[in-house]
């Protein structure tokens, strides 16, 4: 905690820092005083910036579910419902009656 204080106290006394400050007072006394915002600056500065940062968040969420897809077989008329190709009836099928015959 001592040494926190000692680098806070160090900080107050550093020109460079004091100008930072200044500045970002200075800043903010006009954004204020014109009615504006940081994010209205940023916008107007790269308008860009506020349509690539949601990208990132779109793409992580998740994917469309499967359409479910129904196969019938020809000869018995038996129905299967499946997501996926990977099915066992299916397989079955596509390699008992061949794949566009059942795929039709």
């Amino acid at each position: 905690m001592a040494e926190q204080l000692q680098a806070l106290e160090a900080l107050k006394g550093d020109a460079g820092f004091k100008k930072e400050i200044e500045f970002e007072t200075k800043l903010r006394a006009l954004l204020a005083e014109y009615g504006y915002s940081l994010p209205n600056v940023i916008n107007l500065l790269d308008p860009q910036a506020s349509r690539r940062a949601p990208a990132a968040d779109s793409r992580t969420g998740t994917r469309k579910p499967r359409q479910v897809k129904v196969y019938k077989n020809p000869h018995t008329g038996e129905v299967v419902e499946t997501k996926g190709g990977n099915h066992k009836t299916l397989k079955a099928w596509k390699a008992e009656h061949g794949s566009a015959s059942v795929e039709s």
